[in-house]
């Protein structure tokens, strides 16, 4: 009988564990959770005068709503239930015949891009083939009579749809040890090593999130923000209460004479365009003989509760384009907004039109939203009840506490971003991968109260942004109609967040000339694609109907990154070359080494 890592084996598969290590296990687990436990206490007693919602999401009503409207017409969903009965049956014997050794098509078959049921004993064993699609056929009758209940607004509809959604996938078998081949082969193997592990991890993740599930979704210690990631070479050279600007050193002896000011969401940091070298989209416009200029956001605390929306413009883009002339001699640049900064941006332009100011001489827009009136699913989270609780859950601190955000953003790929790491992390007892875009997903941010308030219902529930009018900033009512800045546009296909139909909207709404892309892939991953990568194509067309499905019906397939049409794009706009300019070289002296020190503030 031999001893292999503490764990006792008998015949070459099956592990038994060793009772000595395994109670060490238990009781060190057995400690860590006592003091989770107490700590939790703790703050439930301190934080008694706060009695929480019985449901802050405001899903009961739409959830009584629908359930009214379902049995309104019960014909309707009989007929479901004899439809789900009658695959039951069709799957009963298909899976006799299985088990018979007879050869059976599936019933029902899981998404091509379904990674939770990629173990081949999903497949091969017809028990585990059987657990599959029981839960694919009850998923599918569950999401299809939700959706088809008739008379709901659309917005209680798409919140029924949400979170019928997160239940079904929390209930996936893949989630659970013993439905689960994979975890159940692990579990044998290691002679339930894997669990003890997984427990361990669970506790730490409390740990981490103060009582709260804070799911490790990477290795934290495999990165370092200006290290290994965010490490262009560049200068802060100047910086205000909300932002610190970075000018990054040029690797090529002429760039275009107009710089390049980057505008990115506060809702997360700036380095997603500057990851690490190979993905860098700052890096590569650098190369390309850009000099460029980016924002980089404060991670504001409780001292920056009343910084407003107009805040943000003022000691952002505009405070920028102070500097920049300052910096460079410069007063035209190019701009681009990603996201939330792509709307401040859109918004910046409409202030600036109606002030008669001219200095940004085009602008880029990543997956940028100005008509929310069809803002996808972030729209489940705002209703009025949610919107209440959320300012009280501000004004107690006087910011949204960064993980809130993330936990949002989260849900809307449940099975990628959290169920995924909950069989990983839990039931494999594994590691998670050390992984650059995850590490900058989980190093969330802040959002002081006033601002966020604002934005959230003057833009999300109001639409008030595409009012003519509807908006003023620093006193001046702002209309985009007004923009006569060329515009490139850039969307992606798969957007969750920005959906690429509602981002169209602004071809319709700016007076300039426009250039609308749509790359393949989501919010992220088709904008982070650089061209030696050769992955996903993008579309273009130079026509630009009112409605987006025909625009795409006669766009152009190119193959692909998007970046180098932008660059020839951009260049048209450059103003010509003259000779790099040096960061600190200028009239601006150099704060500190790029990334900065606002960046590096972490609150996980």
């Amino acid at each position: 009988m031999a001893e292999t890592h503490g764990a006792e084996t008998h015949g070459s598969d099956v592990k038994f564990p060793d009772p000595v290590e395994l109670s060490r296990a238990m009781a060190r687990i057995a400690e860590h959770s006592q003091h989770l436990v107490s700590e939790f206490l703790a703050r439930q007693v301190h934080d008694g005068n706060h009695a929480p919602s019985t449901d802050p999401l405001n899903i009961g009503h739409a959830f009584i709503e629908m359930t009214t409207r379902m049995m309104a017409d019960p014909v309707k969903l009989m007929q479901a239930q004899m439809s789900l009965w009658q695959d039951y049956m069709t799957l009963w014997q298909r899976t006799t015949q299985r088990f018979l050794g007879q050869e059976a098509d599936p019933v029902i078959l899981p998404a091509k891009d379904d990674r939770r049921f990629k173990d081949s004993a999903w497949d091969e064993n017809t028990l585990f083939d059987f657990i599959k699609q029981s839960y694919l056929l009850t998923a599918r009758f569950m999401q299809s009579s939700v959706r088809g209940v008739d008379g709901l607004d659309d917005k209680t509809a798409m919140k029924v749809d949400f979170y019928t959604r997160q239940f079904v996938d929390a209930m996936a078998p893949s989630n659970f040890v013993m439905t689960n081949p994979e975890v159940l082969r692990a579990t044998m193997e290691s002679g339930g090593e894997n669990l003890v592990k997984g427990l361990e991890h669970l506790l730490d993740d409390l740990e981490r999130g103060k009582g709260q599930l804070s799911i490790r979704m990477t290795d934290y210690d495999a990165f370092q923000v200006g290290r290994n990631i965010a490490s262009t070479p560049g200068k802060v050279v100047y910086q205000n209460d909300l932002m610190q600007l970075i000018q990054y050193s040029p690797t090529t002896e002429q760039v275009l004479r107009r710089p390049l000011l980057i505008v990115p969401p506060w809702i997360n940091k700036y380095y997603i365009l500057d990851l690490r070298a190979k993905n860098s989209f700052i890096k590569w416009a650098v190369d390309q003989g850009i000099t460029v200029f980016m924002i980089s956001w404060v991670n504001p605390d409780e001292e920056l509760a009343a910084k407003s929306f107009e805040d943000y413009m003022v000691e952002g883009p505009l405070a920028a384009l102070d500097q920049i002339k300052l910096a460079t001699g410069e007063a035209e640049v190019n701009a681009i907004g990603y996201c939330l900064g792509g709307t401040l941006l859109a918004s910046t332009l409409a202030y600036m039109a109606a002030k008669g100011d001219e200095r940004i001489t085009s602008a880029t827009f990543f997956t940028t939203m100005t008509d929310f009136s069809e803002s996808g699913e972030l729209s489940v989270f705002i209703d009025e009840e949610q919107l209440q609780m959320l300012e009280e859950k501000m004004n107690e601190k006087g910011y949204l506490d960064g993980s809130t955000m993330a936990t949002s953003f989260n849900m809307l790929r449940a099975n990628d971003l959290i169920w995924s790491f909950v069989v990983n992390n839990y039931l494999l007892g594994k590691d998670p991968f050390p992984f650059d875009l995850l590490y900058w997903n989980s190093d969330s941010t802040r959002m002081p109260a006033r601002m966020h308030s604002f934005y959230l219902r003057n833009m999300y529930q109001k639409n008030l942004l595409i009012q003519p009018g509807g908006i003023s900033l620093k006193g001046e009512p702002i209309d985009l109609r007004k923009i006569k800045t060329p515009v490139f546009m850039l969307s992606t296909r798969e957007d969750h967040i920005a959906p690429w139909k509602s981002t169209y909207a602004g071809t319709q709404t700016f007076s300039g000339p426009i250039k609308f892309v749509l790359s393949a892939s989501g919010h992220i991953a088709g904008v982070v694609n650089p061209p030696a990568a050769e992955k996903y194509c993008y579309w273009t067309n130079a026509k630009l109907p009112k409605a987006p499905d025909d625009w795409l019906a006669t766009a152009k397939q190119n193959p692909g990154s998007w970046w180098p049409e932008w660059q020839r794009w951009l260049s048209k706009h450059g103003g010509g070359k003259v000779a790099a300019r040096i960061p600190g070289a200028g009239g601006l002296p150099v704060i500190e080494d790029a990334p900065g020190s606002y960046v590096a503030v972490r609150i996980t």
